[in-house]
């Protein structure tokens, strides 16, 4: 069963308080700390990456104001890291110490996340029960058909624009091209332009393709994924960051597949993309991470590959053929123990 929930934050949730009408215009109060302090934070279109607002942080608080001519999602970014998104309305925002906020769509995005939360509560009670696989399906139904009738409630407002991104994600080439004619107006979103990009990108590197080679410069070396990729062996690469949770928890997996099939002749390389060298380096030191690594990749592979988001652990085969990509925690540890069966 796969639940996806639509997230409004890296580290923030947004919840309902109240709300106080601003006469023309935003004003949005961020609590932060004292370590904070002078730091600017900056409000970021989530659609095209423009500066929307930026505030320098004092008293421990960011405080925006301004005027939108329309709700626009944006993001909160300081020193080059994701605080959250938020909708941005000509409103009064304050936002509590434990990341709540409210306006009128902001409102609406909370309350779609607090019934999918619900939904999901439910199915997770009953998931290990026997006898219950037609009301399992109806939860899973019910869950990921809830943001599709929000959607159409609001496909002409920021909330809209961001449902329908955020599914663009999960979609292939002819259904985000069948989506994008049904509805015209994303078709000039700069994101969606970029997914559907990515889409065909991946399409060029799904299974049964072979590798696509690039090559990442960094502290007078040159290393390319043909240093690793089509000699011979079974290659595991895992697309990470320092700063990804999720990259992190994978870790602790690829780690179980790299003593366990290292020996039968598994290989794992990590491509850090997307972040600063000394934060993957300290990462590394941190997390005791074994396999070699290339470092400094930024977007370089994740634009051939058409990698929207991480971890992304794609496996090669001995002749740099793609045998699996995507896959993580158990669909990873199947694909790769197929890979081994006298292991096992």
């Amino acid at each position: 069963m796969k639940f996806k929930f639509l997230s409004m934050a890296a580290g923030v949730v947004f919840t309902a308080c109240t709300v106080a009408q601003a006469a023309d215009g935003y004003r949005l109060t961020l609590p932060m700390t004292a370590d904070d302090e002078d730091a600017t934070v900056f409000l970021v279109d989530f659609d095209n990456g423009a500066k929307i607002d930026s505030a320098v942080v004092e008293n421990a608080q960011a405080v925006f104001t301004g005027h939108v001519d329309e709700p626009v999602m944006a993001r909160i970014v300081m020193e080059g890291k994701r605080l959250g998104n938020i909708v941005l309305e000509n409103t009064e925002m304050q936002m509590t110490a434990d990341g709540s906020v409210s306006s009128p769509l902001n409102n609406v995005l909370e309350d779609m996340m607090r019934r999918q939360q619900a939904i999901y509560n439910s199915y997770q009670a009953i998931a290990l029960l026997p006898g219950k696989e037609a009301e399992k399906a109806e939860l899973e139904r019910r869950f990921n058909a809830l943001p599709d009738s929000v959607f159409q409630a609001n496909k002409d407002n920021a909330v809209g624009r961001y449902i329908f991104i955020s599914q663009a994600y999960d979609m292939d080439v002819d259904s985000l091209k069948a989506a994008l004619e049904k509805y015209p107006a994303f078709k000039s979103s700069k994101r969606v332009a970029g997914i559907l990009d990515a889409a065909e990108k991946r399409a060029r590197t799904a299974v049964g393709q072979k590798f696509v080679d690039f090559e990442i410069a960094n502290d007078s070396t040159v290393q390319r994924l043909s240093d690793y990729v089509g000699k011979g062996k079974y290659v595991l690469v895992d697309f990470w960051a320092s700063w990804c949770g999720p990259c992190i928890r994978e870790t602790s997996v690829i780690k179980d597949l790299y003593n366990r099939y290292g020996p039968e002749g598994l290989e794992v390389l990590g491509v850090a993309v997307w972040d600063e060298p000394d934060n993957t380096r300290a990462a590394i030191a941190k997390h005791q991470i074994p396999w070699p690594q290339i470092i400094n990749a930024q977007t370089v592979p994740t634009d051939l590959y058409g990698i929207t988001g991480i971890p992304h652990i794609i496996i090669f085969g001995p002749d740099g053929t793609i045998l699996s990509r995507g896959k993580q925690g158990d669909e990873l540890r199947a694909d790769v123990a197929r890979l081994f069966p006298a292991k096992d």
